[in-house]
């Protein structure tokens, strides 16, 4: 078995870049590249501007997702709450608690930070900030003219357990189901 080499021996360094796609929401480029043994390779991928997504949870413990058609997939998903940012500075708290009110009505007095989400860090550089919001009150949705939801109200526990059992393939509404549970029983003292 061979050493791990250092992190700093197993940069790559950008040579030349083309955006192949400049589109609404992604920007595609292809990218020449210096690998760490001198050779060069190259490296096709996604910019994206970033996103962010909420978990709602209630008092009684139930969280507030959102079911939608996602068409890469033709499927409807169970999802939380989520969107991507009006621009690459905006403050990602501020954007979780706009999401949360244009798509579910709520508003919170808690918001909490979960971490961030690479979903596919070899082609994609987008990164999704996961929030709890807790102190939930309800006001109107206010939807983006293209986006069609239905509301549902899933028991945490219930949630966890279709995320174990496969049933929820969304990659951000996972990590933030399971992270949230984790916070709630950290929180009790409950052995993790």
């Amino acid at each position: 078995m061979s050493a791990t080499p250092e992190l700093s021996e197993m940069r790559e360094v950008a040579l030349s870049s083309e955006l192949i796609f400049d589109g609404q929401v992604v920007h595609l480029y292809r990218d020449t590249v210096r690998l760490p043994n001198g050779a060069e390779g190259t490296r096709e991928y996604i910019r994206h501007i970033g996103a962010v997504c909420v978990l709602p949870l209630s008092e009684n413990g139930d969280v507030t997702c959102v079911r939608q058609f996602r068409y890469p997939f033709a499927e409807i998903l169970t999802e939380i709450p989520a969107g991507k940012l009006n621009s690459k500075t905006e403050n990602r708290a501020e954007a979780a608690l706009r999401e949360l009110r244009e798509e579910t009505g709520l508003r919170c007095a808690s918001l909490t930070y979960l971490g961030d989400l690479y979903p596919s860090p070899a082609i994609l550089d987008e990164r999704i900030s996961l929030y709890l919001a807790e102190g939930l009150t309800e006001g109107e949705t206010d939807p983006d003219d293209d986006e069609f939801l239905s509301v549902v109200r899933i028991p945490l526990s219930e949630l966890t357990e279709q995320v174990q059992a496969g049933l929820i393939p969304d990659a951000k509404t996972q990590i933030a189901v399971m992270r949230a549970a984790d916070l709630l029983r950290r929180r009790k003292g409950a052995p993790i």
